[in-house]
């Protein structure tokens, strides 16, 4: 009893220091703590709970834009990153674009349709974005992608791609550098996905990884495993698969909000090298 007493009284005074230090700032620090933490064993293991805080704190706050976002990165992370199982993964990913959604309306109203919304229409809505806006789409960018991954079944989702395609070409636009260029490494990827005898347009997806490593100035190690997995690959380059992994492996993971990234980055690389020889 004792101890469910003390365990009420700090939940107490979580929410009390919640509400007085800003529900912002919390949404931003639950985050970036995890983004700055390079053990991935550590984050696999505790990551569910901060997925749990964030859930309570949208029930008592549900459209609150900070939060809403905060759930759409950290469900999508941790979907991405940690889930094999690909109905689990679906369904994390669901929640992450249900909150990706959420926030964009909570952002602006106009955007409380864009899933409904005419290919047309969201071209227009999207034309009249400005770089206050980029947060939003590109968080929305992201969950919508990480949901049609696991969902590659459903002709529906698939369809969405084009959707996907157009916010992270609106964050381009309006600010390529955000997040470290990750905008460019989104399209990189959809730029592959079908070699060009296919429909693919594999030489624009090497021109998006190749910017957003210069715009990270190196920094972003998932874009070079993207540009090996996807475009080097592709084009059955082994050479240039071979040394963007390598520059990958001899790199520092510890960026300011690329650690975690760069740490995933890092055994995807080696993974990558280790089936290079079956593949090529």
């Amino acid at each position: 009893m004792k101890q469910r007493t003390i365990a009420i009284a700090a939940l107490a005074g979580l929410i009390l220091a919640l509400q007085g230090c800003g529900l912002a700032r919390v949404g931003d620090s639950l985050g970036k703590g995890v983004r700055q933490n390079g053990d991935l064993a550590t984050v696999e293991a505790g990551l569910p709970s901060y997925l749990l805080m964030i859930d309570g704190l949208i029930v008592n706050w549900p459209e609150r834009e900070s939060l809403l976002a905060t759930g759409a990165d950290l469900y999508g992370a941790y979907a991405g990153l940690f889930v094999d199982d690909p109905e689990r993964a679906a369904r994390l990913n669901a929640r992450a674009l249900d909150y990706g959604l959420r926030a964009a309306c909570a952002h602006d109203d106009a955007y409380c349709s864009v899933r409904e919304m005419e290919v047309p229409a969201l071209e227009a809505l999207l034309a009249r974005a400005n770089r206050d806006d980029v947060p939003a789409l590109f968080t929305l960018g992201g969950a919508w992608a990480g949901y049609i991954q696991t969902h590659s079944d459903d002709w529906n989702a698939v369809a969405e791609l084009s959707r996907v395609r157009l916010l992270m070409e609106r964050v381009v636009a309006l600010d390529e550098g955000y997040q470290h260029g990750q905008a460019h490494m989104y399209l990189g990827v959809l730029n592959s996905l079908l070699p060009a005898s296919l429909g693919g347009q594999p030489e624009q997806a090497r021109e998006h990884f190749l910017r957003a490593v210069e715009l990270s100035g190196g920094d972003n190690l998932m874009a070079r495993v993207l540009y090996a997995e996807h475009y080097a690959r592709l084009v059955f380059d082994r050479e240039l698969h071979d040394q963007q992994l390598r520059k990958v492996l001899d790199a520092d993971v510890d960026v300011p909000d690329l650690t975690l990234q760069n740490a995933y980055a890092k055994r995807e690389a080696r993974r990558l090298l280790d089936s290079a020889d079956e593949y090529f």
